[in-house]
């Protein structure tokens, strides 16, 4: 299959529901799909995220294999803004194709092409899979900094 890097709007938010909830679906959440559909919706109505696909085919053939979601944010340490890659998913069906790999430099390029200092993102410790192709794209894990959450 011929894939590409898209970057989604709000005519996709039907389309990327059920790869949404599928990825929820991966890290112990109970599918809920119009859960994901409202989250998905306020995101890109709001401006506070930006979500790209890993898509093939044309028209009624068009089908969605992977995302990758940003959040803005910004370091106050170096004064500039930063990327977080919040989510990054490619159907179970699809992985091993290089579509973890297309999201990746594509989401580099936009953020680079934002003047962000770089791109940040957490995964599982078991996720070992992940960890591999991250560090194959040149990210590094922490080894200076925790990571702290006070969750309500």
């Amino acid at each position: 299959m011929n894939y590409r890097f898209e970057r989604a709007g709000l005519e996709d938010v039907e389309e990327l529901v059920p790869l949404f909830d599928e990825y929820r679906s991966f890290y112990g959440q109970q599918p809920d799909r119009e859960a994901a559909r409202e989250f998905l919706q306020a995101r890109l109505e709001n401006g506070e995220s930006v979500v790209f696909m890993a898509v093939a085919g044309e028209g009624e053939d068009r089908r969605m294999y992977g995302l990758a979601q940003l959040y803005p944010s910004f370091s106050s340490i170096t004064v500039q803004p930063v990327w977080i890659l919040n989510d990054l998913f490619v159907t179970k069906e699809q992985r091993g194709q290089g579509l973890g790999s297309l999201l990746l430099e594509g989401v580099k390029g936009f953020a680079q092409g934002t003047g962000a200092k770089g791109l940040t993102l957490s995964t599982m410790m078991d996720n070992t899979g992940a960890q591999r192709l991250y560090e194959a794209h040149g990210y590094e894990r922490d080894e200076s900094f925790f990571t702290y959450h006070l969750y309500f």
